[in-house]
C-alpha cells in the first residue's frame, strides 16, 4: 500500500516489476485487474490470507470478503475439511480457483503478495502467529484474547514496532454504536468522575488442568496434530480438543482472559489510564466476582456470579460481553443485543446521536472495526485496537486468572508488568514454549 511522502508506487507494483525483471512471463491485463465496475484496481486492493477457519474465522472470513477493496489470495488451516471450505467460499465470492490452501502457516506467512492476514486460530495461536506473520512482512487483523501470557503481550508490542507493521485485536466492540456511546458518555466526563467500572467475565475458561486420553490420531492431511498443539505442551491427540473442548484446558486456553478480552478492553476506552500505575486484585471465591482498585482510585469490578450464564441478563446489562460505567451524575452500559444502549435517564439517551457523530467526526474512525482495520493498513495510521490497547487490557484480564489461580490478593504493576513483591505470581507470567514452535 501507499506510504506518507512516497511517490504513487503500489507495493503490489513493485513486486511484480521485480519479478519480471528476473524472467519475462506471460501476463495477462483482465477488466477486473484495471478497475472495471464496482471494485478497485487489484493494484489498490488489500491481498489478504486467513489463518484459522473455525466458526470465529469463518465469520472474519466472510465478513472480510464484504469489503471490496479487499482480494483473499490463501487460508490457512491444519484442518483439511476447514482449509477446503474456506477455498469454496474465496473461490465462489471471485468466481475463480485461485485461492491457495495451506496447512501450515509459516507457508502463507512466506508468500511474498500477502499485505495482511487475519489471525482467528485456537487462542493458543494468537500471539505467535501474529509475532511470526508481522516479522514477515504482513499487517495483523487478530482475534481475541490475543495473547496468551503477558511475555506474548509485550511481544506482540514490540514486533509491530519493529516491523512497521498495522496490528487490530478483535475487540470489534470498540468499533460498535452501543459500546462507543458509553464508553463516550464515560470518556467525556458527562457522567462525571467515573468511580466505578464493570467488566462481565461471567464465561469460564482454561481452569481444567487435567488432560484427555489418548485415541488414534487421523492422518496428518486431515488434522495437523502437532500444527495443532503448536507452542503448547505435547498432549495425547483427542477429538474432542480439536472440535471446541479445547476451551477448558489450561494447556490451550485462558479463564478470566477468555470472556476479559471481550470486555475489558472497552471498560478501559472509558476511563483515563494514562496515570494508572497498579492495580490490586481482591481475591474472593472461585466462581464470584473479583473486585479490583486501580492506583487512580477507580474500582473495577470484573462481575461473575457462580451459576449465570453470560447470555442471561444481569444487574448491571441484559446481553453478553457487557461493560458499565458509574458516575455521580449517571450511569451508562452496553453489552450484545441492543439497539440502544442502557443509561440512569432519557436525558443521557437523547444525546446518543451527537455523542456519536462526535466521535466519528474526532476520531475519523468508521463504525466498523474490520474497515477500521482495512483503513489503516492503507494510511498506516494506528489501529482503533492496536497492539498496545491489546497488550494493556490482557495484562489485567492475564492477572487476574493468576490471582484467581493462587486464590489469595495481589498488587499488580501496569509499568514494570509484573505483581510487587510476589516471585511465586511472576512465575505465570510466561509459558515454556514447545520446540519448533517458540519464538
Amino acid at each position: 500500500m501507499n506510504k506518507p511522502g512516497k511517490s504513487k508506487v503500489t507495493r503490489r507494483g513493485f513486486l511484480k516489476g521485480a519479478a519480471l525483471g528476473a524472467i519475462a512471463l506471460p501476463y495477462a491485463i483482465t477488466s477486473d485487474a484495471l478497475g472495471a465496475g464496482a471494485r478497485p484496481p487489484a493494484s489498490d486492493r488489500i491481498v489478504m490470507g486467513s489463518v484459522g477457519i473455525g466458526g470465529r474465522g469463518n465469520h472474519d472470513l466472510n465478513w472480510m470478503l464484504g469489503e471490496k477493496d479487499v482480494q483473499f489470495a490463501a487460508v490457512c488451516d491444519v484442518r483439511k475439511t476447514r482449509r477446503e471450505y474456506a477455498k469454496n467460499v474465496v473461490d465462489k465470492k471471485y468466481g475463480t480457483k485461485d485461492c491457495v490452501v495451506y496447512r501450515d502457516l509459516r507457508a502463507l506467512f512466506a508468500k511474498p503478495d500477502i499485505d495482511g492476514v487475519v489471525i482467528a486460530t485456537g487462542d493458543r495461536w494468537h500471539a505467535p502467529a501474529s509475532i511470526m506473520a508481522m516479522r514477515a512482512g504482513k499487517d495483523v487483523y487478530c482475534e481475541k484474547p490475543s495473547c496468551f501470557t503477558l511475555a506474548e503481550g509485550q511481544l506482540v508490542v514490540d514486533t509491530a514496532h519493529r516491523y512497521c507493521r498495522v496490528y487490530q485485536t478483535g475487540t470489534q466492540r470498540l468499533s460498535e454504536a452501543n459500546h462507543v456511546f458509553a464508553i463516550e458518555m464515560a470518556r467525556s466526563g458527562q457522567l462525571g468522575k467515573i468511580h466505578t467500572v464493570y467488566a462481565d467475565i461471567r464465561y469460564r475458561g482454561g481452569s481444567r488442568r487435567d488432560w484427555l486420553p489418548a485415541q488414534p490420531a487421523p492422518p496428518k492431511d486431515e488434522v495437523d496434530w502437532d500444527a495443532w498443539l503448536g507452542p503448547c505442551p505435547w498432549r495425547p491427540y483427542n477429538k474432542a480438543y480439536v472440535n471446541h473442548g479445547w476451551y477448558n484446558f489450561y494447556d490451550f486456553a485462558t479463564d478470566v482472559a477468555m470472556w476479559g478480552a471481550h470486555t475489558l478492553a472497552q471498560a478501559m476506552a472509558g476511563i483515563d489510564m494514562t496515570n494508572v500505575s497498579h492495580i490490586e486484585f481482591e481475591y474472593g471465591s472461585p466462581n464470584g466476582t473479583m473486585i479490583t482498585r486501580l492506583s487512580n482510585g477507580i474500582k473495577l469490578v470484573l462481575f461473575r456470579v457462580d451459576g449465570v450464564s453470560c447470555w442471561k441478563p444481569c444487574e448491571y446489562w441484559h446481553g453478553a460481553c457487557g461493560e458499565r460505567f458509574d458516575g455521580p451524575n449517571g450511569w451508562a452500559s452496553a453489552a450484545d443485543g441492543y439497539s440502544k444502549p442502557d443509561v440512569s435517564s432519557p436525558e443521557l439517551l437523547s444525546q446518543y446521536k451527537r455523542v456519536l457523530g462526535e466521535y466519528t467526526g474526532r476520531t475519523q474512525r468508521p463504525m466498523s472495526h474490520v474497515r477500521d482495520f482495512l483503513n489503516c493498513v492503507k494510511s498506516r495510521r494506528a489501529t482503533v485496537a492496536g497492539p498496545e490497547i491489546m497488550r494493556d487490557s490482557m495484562s489485567i484480564c492475564l492477572a487476574a486468572d493468576t490471582c484467581g489461580h493462587l486464590k489469595r490478593n495481589m498488587k499488580f504493576d501496569l509499568i514494570k508488568r509484573e505483581f510487587t513483591g510476589d516471585a511465586e505470581a511472576n512465575h505465570f507470567r510466561s509459558r515454556a514454549m514447545r520446540e519448533p514452535w517458540g519464538l
